[in-house]
């Protein structure tokens, strides 16, 4: 499983080279513009080809899916602890604060195909009562986009959910990340930064096909 991050500030071709990724079977792209508002994530959503929409997650303002056929949300760490209020409540309480979270947009569950959130910590992950679809886990590696994001080498093959490692990864560490237990990865410097991102996701995604 390949997860594309999108870079946090607009990068050139950015979109045509998005577009390009989808035609080549990108399946999830996460879509986080910190400095973009409500109407720049959604200007942006219009220039990527409506056939694609739903392959793509948004971290902020959840209320898009509602706007678009978007695959689905992602909550960044404060978010969700906002949300879903700790650790100490039981996993139908928890499930009832994600309803009526979606709620509050006028979207129902069921309408939204993946629910992921990111964590720092893997014990944090492990003890995670609301079940997510999937769970970015990071720095793996030191980061290739943010200078000081030095990775911890996380090992979660002790962990029973399925966990996507970010962090420094490119095509070169495929294989030490998934010795990690990692059953997929997170990318964003690895292809963005990249001067061959579309042969650099080819080896990625092949070597996924063939795990």
């Amino acid at each position: 499983m390949i997860v594309l991050i999108a870079p946090e500030t607009d990068v050139p071709n950015e979109l045509k080279l998005l577009n390009r990724l989808f035609q080549e079977g990108l399946e999830y792209y996460h879509l986080r513009k910190p400095d973009k508002d409500y109407e720049g994530h959604s200007a942006y959503l219009e220039k990527i080809d409506s056939k694609f929409h739903d392959r793509v997650v948004v971290h902020l303002y959840h209320e898009l899916i509602a706007d678009f056929n978007l695959k689905g949300i992602h909550f960044q760490e404060q978010k969700r602890r906002h949300v879903l209020a700790g650790n100490q409540l039981k996993k139908r309480e928890v499930r009832t604060l994600m309803n009526n979270y979606l709620a509050s947009f006028g979207v129902e569950r069921a309408k939204i195909k993946t629910i992921s959130s990111s964590f720092h910590e893997p014990h944090e992950l492990q003890d995670s009562n609301f079940n997510f679809d999937y769970h970015l886990l990071g720095p793996v590696f030191s980061s290739i986009s943010k200078k000081g994001y030095e990775g911890r080498g996380f090992d979660v093959n002790h962990i029973d959910k399925k966990v996507i490692g970010m962090g420094g990864v490119t095509k070169n560490n495929l294989l030490e990340i998934q010795k990690l237990g990692f059953q997929g990865i997170g990318v964003l410097g690895g292809i963005w930064n990249s001067k061959t991102p579309i042969e650099d996701f080819k080896v990625m995604q092949e070597f996924y096909r063939n795990t």
